[in-house]
């Protein structure tokens, strides 16, 4: 295949993939995506592993996760964060959020916010040494 189809073919599924990244919070489902790259169901999945790494589903799962990690650390609840980036079902959510991310959704929130308390209370812990020392942060008492 020459170049210049190569970059045609890789347009049209970078289209679905910013149609993912837009709607992923929408009821999209297989037929949506591969329509937006004007490729039948199967050789769209095949040609979006081909270059992401991962089914046009598994995408749209990570581009969820990695929206609702956003807005754990926000003081919304869980089921509001799962219902706001498009799944369904408490449980299906937790269940993905957990295989993924390691952690319950609550569990993480939770985390977020402990470090969010903690960055409030001595913000120079959270900035690496070398720049505290290099802008003068770690000889003023005031900040730690």
């Amino acid at each position: 295949m020459d170049g210049s189809k190569r970059v045609y073919l890789y347009r049209r599924v970078l289209n679905a993939k910013l149609f993912i990244d837009v709607s992923y919070h929408t009821d999209i489902n297989l037929e949506k995506m591969s329509g937006e790259a004007s490729f039948s169901r199967f050789h769209f999945m095949r040609i979006f592993k081909t270059t992401y790494g991962k089914t046009p589903h598994q995408y749209l799962t990570w581009v969820r996760i990695e929206r609702a990690k956003l807005l754990l650390k926000t003081d919304m609840s869980v089921s509001n964060v799962c219902f706001s980036v498009g799944f369904e079902s408490v449980s299906t959510f937790t269940t993905l959020f957990k295989k993924l991310v390691g952690k319950t959704p609550a569990y993480f929130q939770q985390i977020q916010a402990e470090r969010k308390r903690q960055i409030a209370e001595a913000p120079l812990r959270f900035v690496p040494g070398c720049f505290a020392e290099k802008s003068g942060w770690k000889n003023n008492s005031n900040i730690q």
